[in-house]
């Protein structure tokens, strides 16, 4: 896979001192990023990360993802623009170390990196796919009555027959 927003870091190479980045997409790869999200347009993709080693190879961040997004609405596919703020808290693992598979856990999202390597651009972006809307509407916009309320839909026609019938 060749990720939109690349931004490869080495594990080791994070000072014990601790790392701050700023990174932002540009006008290319949020271009690509919106095709890739089905958005009518990426405006902007940035965060600023804190980065800090800890035991076993680990390296910790912190940090902000900011970014501006135009979807269509589901209803009316007019533009629906979104602001989105997200905190982050990762924990990249280092070449051999699987992530936990306790899904419920409260603590970071862990990262998995490739031969020591983590792309933190590719992990803003899976970030900013979880953080969209997946039903944005346009202000006003309404489904039609016949698609409103629980008795729509295939499994709701058989319903009702079987209660006619």
């Amino acid at each position: 896979m060749n990720p939109e927003f690349s931004h490869p870091l080495v594990l080791e190479r994070v000072p014990r001192g601790g790392l701050r980045l700023r990174l932002a997409a540009d006008a290319a790869a949020r271009e690509r990023l919106a095709k890739r999200f089905g958005l009518l347009s990426l405006g902007r993709l940035e965060a600023e990360l804190a980065l800090r080693p800890v035991e076993g190879g680990r390296v910790a961040v912190t940090g902000r993802l900011s970014a501006a997004v135009e979807q269509p609405c589901v209803v009316t596919l007019e533009p629906v623009a979104q602001e989105v703020e997200e905190a982050v808290e990762w924990l990249l693992l280092p070449d051999g170390i699987e992530p936990t598979e306790d899904l419920d856990s409260e603590g970071p999202d862990e990262i998995e990196s490739e031969a020591g390597v983590a792309d933190l651009g590719e992990a803003l972006a899976q970030q900013l796919s979880l953080a969209l809307d997946p039903f944005p509407r346009a202000p006003g916009a309404e489904l039609p009555e016949a698609y409103r309320g629980e008795d729509t839909g295939p499994f709701a026609a058989l319903a009702r027959l079987r209660k006619d019938g």
